[in-house]
């Protein structure tokens, strides 16, 4: 027995099977026992822990200080990089919502592309309000202007709502301010000014790709009629003693003003990150640059201008600001949870030597680490079905391998969207995603595998794609 243990916790096969079964139990504990993801993620890493014999001061601290063990250390160091940017990217969606700005972005964009470019402006109008705003909340506030597009053209539902899935989907998985890129930033050691760069320059072809073309295909070959239950929408009342958490309006935000927030924190951000590769350290304007980019300050610096131009200048109250602001957040803890218990997990990996077997076993396997950190994520994916999951527990397995390399920023920002890229593959019955597209689209679990599921999936191999061949090239 104790032959068997010093295997395990010593040489690189048993460090390898150790991990395997840590991962191994995580998926039973989701998938058989549905324990919520945060729980499952603590216990394993708990267990793995010990298994691989690590100090229990080491895990868990003293009864006097706790302060520099793996579980505060994995929590607390991921939670300060990305709680404040996720709940000011959440707070700032919801005003962007309530102002009716997702309502101004789909008349525009019908109005450019005309009829029969509408699947187009349904895909365009979901990566462009898919940047600030939740997935699923994306889907809920979208569905109803998927529905006016396609009871206007006459056509199956699935030709439209598709491209708009697509440009959620693209923006959840690749780009900041949403908690998988972002956790990837804190794990991996890269800016977000590059995840930013990065994530559209993979991502985008995907979109264009799953969205557009697949979109455009499978939308013809497959009928959906809108759903019975479906209520044209009535234009937002301007009763200041309604009630409710809407933002009050006077008159609808024009699409440059919903656009030019959007950009605000992207500009800032990437002001920053380009500021840091061309000015001199020492420079002022590169001190000015770097406090504005910063991801919290530029958030802030944009949920305040909404605040003002699409709240107080528009009638709201600060108390109803604050309303929708509370409202915002209430799904937000779950997330934090489940990132801050896979940060612990990846912390338990790396002080255990299995990110150096796994290196070693790498290196020998003549395998890219991009290319693995893909496999891993897909896996993962796969099996338990939640994205988040996947991307934090991925990027805890690979952060080691990543440190050893000393890569580039850009090297390890297309590492992260390898990461992101298998996140969200093969979307099926174990995705709660799955459900809501079936149910909002009005698509039986067939049809839904046949369109939304191939979408994911050349999502993900095409944005894969692009950041494996610019990962060579670099």
């Amino acid at each position: 027995m104790g032959a068997t243990v010093d295997w395990l916790r010593t040489t690189t096969p048993g460090l390898l099977v150790l991990c395997g079964l840590a991962i191994a139990v995580l998926l039973i504990a989701i998938i058989k026992v549905k324990l919520e993801p945060f729980v499952a993620l603590l216990l394993t890493g708990l267990l793995l822990a010990l298994a691989a014999g690590l100090p229990i001061s080491q895990i868990v601290g003293t009864p006097l200080k706790a302060g520099e063990s793996l579980l505060e250390t994995g929590f607390g160091g991921i939670l300060g990089h990305i709680a404040v940017i996720i709940g000011l990217g959440t707070v700032l969606g919801a005003i962007l919502e309530r102002s009716g700005g997702a309502d101004v972005l789909t008349d525009k964009l019908l109005k450019v592309f005309g009829e029969k470019g509408a699947p187009i402006a349904m895909g365009l109008l979901g990566l462009i309000f898919g940047i600030p705003v939740f997935f699923d909340i994306g889907i809920f506030v979208l569905a109803p202007l998927i529905y006016v597009a396609a009871k206007r053209g006459g056509r199956s539902l699935v030709l439209y709502a598709m491209p708009m899935l697509a440009g959620l989907s693209m923006t959840h998985a690749f780009l900041p301010p949403h908690p998988g890129p972002v956790a990837l930033g804190g794990l991996l050691g890269v800016s977000l000014g590059w995840l930013i760069i990065m994530g559209f320059v993979c991502g985008i072809p995907g979109f264009i790709a799953a969205g557009i073309v697949w979109g455009s295909y499978i939308g013809k070959r497959v009928m959906v009629s809108v759903p019975e239950e479906f209520v044209p929408l009535e234009p937002e009342s301007t009763d200041e003693g309604s009630g409710g958490t809407a933002v009050v309006t006077k008159s609808p935000p024009s699409v440059g003003l919903i656009g030019g927030i959007i950009a605000i924190p992207l500009v800032l951000i990437l002001g920053a990150t380009f500021g840091y590769q061309l000015l001199d350290k020492d420079s002022a304007l590169l001190q000015v640059l770097t406090f504005f980019g910063t991801p919290a300050v530029a958030l802030l610096i944009t949920v305040l201008v909404a605040f003002y131009l699409l709240g107080i200048r528009r009638g709201s109250t600060v108390q109803e600001l604050s309303t929708i602001t509370a409202e915002s957040l209430k799904p937000v803890g779950m997330v934090l949870l489940v990132v801050g218990a896979g940060a612990f997990f990846g912390k338990v990996i790396s002080a255990t030597g299995i990110g150096t077997a796994l290196a070693e076993t790498m290196s020998a396997a003549g395998l890219p680490i991009i290319v693995l950190a893909y496999l891993i994520s897909c896996g993962l994916r796969i099996a338990q079905g939640s994205a988040t999951v996947a991307i934090v527990t991925t990027g805890g397995i690979v952060a080691p391998l990543v440190a050893q390399q000393h890569y580039s920023q850009m090297s390890i920002a297309l590492i992260a969207m390898a990461i992101a890229a298998g996140s969200i593959i093969l979307s099926h019955v174990n995705d709660g995603g799955f459900w809501i597209i079936a149910k909002y689209f009005n698509m039986t679990v067939k049809q839904t595998l046949q369109t939304w599921t191939v979408l994911e999936t050349i999502l993900s191999v095409v944005s894969f794609a692009v950041a494996a061949l610019l990962f060579s090239i670099v």
